[in-house]
């Protein structure tokens, strides 16, 4: 059996961020302290290749940031956030990208590990490898991820209610026929916002139906390929809810190449509000992010769990969403 840093934390009466702390020879915890945990994790066989290693390959002053997607812009706002925090404290970025491919996440977690950087902000590739995060000591924030039981901070926006309002909206301009075009099924941030989704249909008396649902891709074409899907299928449709900004851009092209009325025949309602989205030709109706208030609570997060003491308890920030009324919809 794999030993994990909860083994640890449960073994000794600590909390994790002082685990994590210890092992990896930062400053908040007692010398005491340290050398207890250092010696209990030895005796029950936690990584005991990391703790050898100790300081040798450290990087000061550098933290990690993992991102599916560089392409996307409210990542890049959100890094813009992270990096302007940063520069603040006198940390340097070291960004990488997974391409929502988990092997290549896996791969850069280990690099970042084993360059010693002081502490990582990321936004998972795929949610179900999330037990892997807990061998993880060194100091992490995890981007949109609010389930309870996990060891590491998180920071994002509360999707769910995102959810609901795009919907709400939507059946409150008189549309009867939403479908809904999510990007993994497993995504935890889609996942959410149907929930939501689902809360406001059963305000107005109406189910959220398996057929009305389409998985594509988080990207322009993803959500055209997916609308074309769901057009196509006879069932009857009078607007689209993009589960993000770029997969509702996808919906417009969808609907301008077949001569579909937006927002008189199809209403349309992304969500991210991402620069594009303002554009006096698009100005789509969407659900707002603060993506760069959200990077900058990532990193100033992160920092205090870097710097902190004994005893810190876990972070959950949940910013709100807004709605953001344009010309996507009546």
């Amino acid at each position: 059996m794999n030993i994990t840093i909860k083994d640890v934390a449960k073994e000794l009466g600590v909390s994790y961020s002082s685990i994590s702390r210890a092992l990896n020879g930062k400053e908040g915890v007692s010398e005491e302290t340290r050398q207890r945990i250092v010696a209990a994790a030895e005796r029950m066989g936690y990584q005991p290749n990391e703790l050898a290693r100790g300081l040798v390959n450290r990087i000061s002053n550098t933290v990690g940031v993992i991102i599916p997607d560089i392409l996307n812009p409210y990542f890049g706002e959100i890094v813009n956030g992270i990096i302007e925090a940063a520069k603040q404290k006198g940390y340097n970025i070291f960004l990488c990208t997974s391409g929502w491919n988990g092997d290549t996440e896996s791969e850069y977690l280990k690099i970042l590990r084993q360059k010693r950087v002081d502490g990582i902000i990321i936004k998972p590739a795929d949610y179900s490898r999330d037990m892997a995060y807990d061998t993880i000591t060194t100091p992490m924030i995890i981007i949109d991820r609010q389930e309870d039981g996990e060891i590491h901070n998180k920071v994002g926006v509360d999707n769910e209610q995102g959810g609901y309002i795009a919907t709400r909206h939507l059946l409150e301009r008189g549309y009867r026929h939403p479908v809904f075009i999510i990007g993994q099924e497993d995504n935890y941030s889609s996942s959410q916002r149907l929930v939501g989704a689902e809360r406001a249909l059963k305000e107005f008396g109406l189910t959220l139906e398996k057929n009305r649902v389409a998985e594509g891709w988080f990207t322009i074409e993803g959500g055209r390929v997916a609308a074309a899907r769901l057009f196509n299928s006879g069932i009857e449709i009078d607007s689209v809810f993009g589960i993000n900004d770029l997969i509702a851009l996808g919906v417009l092209q969808y609907c301008n190449e077949n001569g579909l009325s937006v927002p008189e025949d199809v209403g349309v309602i992304g969500f991210d509000d991402i620069s594009y989205a303002a554009l006096p030709q698009i100005q789509l109706t969407t659900i707002h992010q603060p993506k760069h208030q959200l990077g900058r609570l990532l990193f100033e997060t992160l920092y205090k769990e870097i710097k902190g003491f004994e005893g810190q308890e876990q972070t959950k920030i949940r910013l709100e969403p807004q709605l953001v009324i344009r010309k996507t919809t009546r």
